[in-house]
């Protein structure tokens, strides 16, 4: 393989295995927050009990998540200087923005957080954590607003002196109609993973306890409380992304047709164009190949109209080979370029395309039928009856969650290529010139068993803590000794 794919292959592999992690830190956080806020309010024992024990869950994965993320940030460097060349002037901005505001503001109050239980008044202490999750959901912001112009290039335009896109407006950059539609769809999601995560451990200790009998009467109130406050989470959250994602398909179709396209596997324009359950084949000089279509359902997920017009792929290839990408000032001053690139097929793997597409939404219903299944096993105090099928889906909640936003991102992703920004940057044209196939392989098979012995570490950790359950909890009193050490509160 090139330099150039197996640069593809490492940066995908560690930006899927960091977003296992991103989701969770981005919505744990605030659920924590709204547990102590809970307990602050009422004084109640069992609120301070599930804020410590998520509290930890949500430190563990946070750490993990700082660890695999840097790697990120380097690879721009080393195997993609063309890329950073091409789009420092952009890209840089977000990406500064979320170091210098957002992740300051979270690392020093959540530091604040863990060890300021005994040092700060409580009202202090509480807006620590709150401050904290405001600086993930900042820190989301920027990010997906770098990312979104990957998407969609606006607020840039072309300098063909020294060939590298300059920003025109940040404002642009920030406010993009992409990362509009993109921000609360991905934040949905990622409540969607925190509720099916405190859901499944909730869950899983709700049935083991209640063939205690009456013995665990206390513990089991709290995990039933638990059980139900995920559920709900995930339900509401899941409506959520439902209702964004239709907001986004249609941003898409406007934006990325040619990634909506490949997402039905459409090969050719259609009016009342419908979705279909099963990809046949990926070779459009044969039809579209699906089958099993919902008739119109597709023109209505991308232009909200069961007659609306559906663009194919060979049609916009057609398009865009005689004049280029046309949808904003950086494409139009680049089509010249990107002529010279020789690409004749603007489209992404439409296998990879079609089924990331379904089962993202397939794991997302799977998760919420669960959520509302605990609602219903534990209504009016009742305690589910447990064995094989329970304990199964209480572990598959958190996974499902968790699995069906990797697969919205590699849908996002990959649904861009061939270009690494769309319409404007060949993948092919951004990598690094001067590194080797064989370096990048090393590093890719080096930076594989670092994340799997980290996988490791982080499961062990959360299964070992998990199984502990609640903690043994006393009302935090402040210190009277200035100069005693700090102690880590978890």
């Amino acid at each position: 393989m090139s330099a150039e794919t197996l640069a593809r292959w490492q940066f995908g592999i560690t930006t899927v295995y960091h977003f296992l992690f991103v989701p969770i830190t981005i919505a744990l956080s605030m659920l924590v927050a709204v547990l102590q806020t809970m307990w602050y309010r009422s004084g109640e024992e069992k609120f301070l009990r599930l804020t410590k024990f998520f509290g930890k869950v949500f430190l563990i994965n946070f750490a993990m998540g700082v660890v695999t993320g840097i790697v990120q940030e380097f690879q721009f460097g080393l195997n993609w200087s063309e890329y950073s060349r091409f789009v420092g002037d952009i890209f840089g901005a977000p990406l500064a923005m979320e170091a210098l505001i957002a992740f300051f503001l979270e690392s020093v109050f959540l530091g604040m957080w863990i060890f300021g239980w005994d040092r700060l008044p409580k009202k202090v202490h509480l807006l620590s954590i709150w401050l904290g999750a405001i600086g993930t959901l900042l820190s989301a912001i920027f990010i997906l607003a770098a990312n979104s112009w990957m998407q969609n290039p606006v607020g840039a335009s072309f300098n063909a002196a020294n060939g590298r896109a300059e920003m025109t407006s940040l404002v642009a950059v920030l406010v993009n109609p992409v990362n509009l539609v993109t921000f609360p769809h991905v934040i949905a999601g990622a409540y969607v993973t925190a509720g099916g995560l405190i859901l499944g451990i909730s869950g899983w200790w709700l049935a083991k306890l209640a063939k205690a009998g009456d013995s665990a009467a206390a513990e089991k109130d709290i995990w039933r409380w638990a059980t139900r406050f995920g559920a709900w989470v995930l339900i509401i959250a899941g409506a959520a992304v439902i209702i964004t994602g239709d907001f986004q398909g249609k941003a898409l179709t406007e934006e990325q047709p040619m990634k909506m396209a490949a997402a039905e596997g459409l090969c050719h324009s259609e009016k009342g164009a419908g979705f279909s359950l099963i990809l046949v084949g990926s070779d459009c000089s044969k039809g579209n190949p699906t089958a099993l279509t919902v008739p119109g359902l597709f023109s209505y997920l991308g232009a909200g109209s069961f007659d609306a017009t559906m663009e194919g792929i060979a049609d916009l290839n057609e398009q865009y080979a005689a004049e280029g990408f046309q949808g904003n000032q950086l494409q139009k001053e680049t089509t010249a370029q990107l002529k010279e690139a020789g690409i004749t097929d603007f489209s992404p793997s439409i296998p990879v395309s079609f089924w990331t597409f379904r089962i993202m939404m397939v794991l997302g219903f799977a998760a919420i039928a669960i959520g509302v299944w605990a609602l219903i096993a534990t209504a009016k105090g009742k305690d589910p009856k447990g064995g094989k099928w329970w304990t199964a889906a209480m572990i598959a909640v958190p996974l499902l969650s968790l699995f069906g936003n990797s697969f919205g991102w590699i849908f996002s992703e990959m649904g861009r290529q061939p270009f690494v920004v769309y319409g404007v940057l060949p993948t092919m044209s951004a990598n690094s010139p001067g590194v080797s196939a064989l370096e990048v392989g090393l590093t890719m098979v080096l930076f594989t068993l670092l994340y799997g012995s980290l996988a490791v570490v982080e499961i062990g950790l959360q299964l070992h803590f998990i199984k502990k359950g609640l903690p043994e909890v006393e009302e935090p009193q402040m210190l009277t000794d200035a100069d005693a050490p700090l102690s880590f509160a978890y």
